[in-house]
């Protein structure tokens, strides 16, 4: 049985990873970080698409009373994708070409 990711504390994550979600924390309020924790950590767990609720399922929160809010949270809140993009282009940057060129290959047809 899955323990409630709330019961939990995020300190039995490994340290590598919370250091990395780390970067990402400037772009949310103190209230809501704990919840995006939850749901990054959802949905790497949650198995086929990658949804708020498959997420809080896979984390063993089908039946928590804020079920709704962490629905609400990505819509809601005020957080900037591109922002985020930006946090995350930088991180792929330093771990994948800290030495060299970076190639990057981008295509247009999902836009």
């Amino acid at each position: 049985m899955l323990l409630p990711l709330s019961n939990l504390s995020m300190t039995l994550l490994p340290k590598w990873f919370t250091g990395v979600l780390d970067n990402f924390a400037p772009l949310f309020s103190a209230r809501l970080w704990p919840q995006v924790q939850r749901l990054v950590v959802g949905a790497l767990l949650s198995p086929g698409k990658r949804t708020v609720t498959a997420a809080l399922r896979g984390l063993g929160l089908a039946d928590d009373s804020r079920f709704g809010t962490d629905h609400r949270l990505l819509s809601r809140a005020r957080w900037s994708s591109l922002q985020a993009s930006q946090v995350l282009l930088s991180l792929l940057l330093a771990a994948f070409g800290p030495s060299g060129p970076v190639v990057l290959g981008l295509d247009d047809t999902t836009e």
